[in-house]
């Protein structure tokens, strides 16, 4: 999988990675018992600090994307990811609500808002993408 960053982006690296890695489960790029790049061959690959890595693994540990264990690193989640509940709604919510009130302010219809949400599912469904 190639993970592309972008180091002027007001997105933190650790999010950008914790996004990559998301899409990549996404699409089906990676599956369920694939291994993740050891910390420290990732960060040297990527040019980024350790601990931004580790971060990274440690919210997708948090969020139940992927595992870690001591001898085998960090594995996808062989188990089914959880459906989205309330606790996901709620933060759902809060990440969209900013960019559905930027997007009234710069003028967006909520059609043209709710065009670019359908884009997004349709490019994750036309590269195979279901979790």
């Amino acid at each position: 999988m190639l993970i592309e960053l972008d180091f002027q982006s007001d997105i933190p690296i650790y999010m950008q990675l914790v996004h990559a890695i998301i899409e990549g489960i996404a699409t089906g790029e990676l599956k369920p018992g694939d291994k993740l790049p050891p910390v420290r061959t990732l960060a040297a690959d990527l040019g980024v600090n350790m601990l931004t890595v580790n971060k990274a693994y440690q919210h997708l540990k948090q969020l139940g994307f992927i595992q870690i264990h001591r001898k085998k690193g960090a594995v996808i989640n062989s188990e089914e990811i959880r459906k989205a509940d309330d606790k996901f709604y709620k933060r759902l919510f809060a990440s969209l609500r900013p960019l559905a009130m930027e997007s009234v302010c710069r003028h967006l219809t909520k059609s043209q808002f709710l065009t670019l949400c359908s884009e997004i599912f349709e490019e994750i469904e036309l590269k195979g993408g279901k979790c």
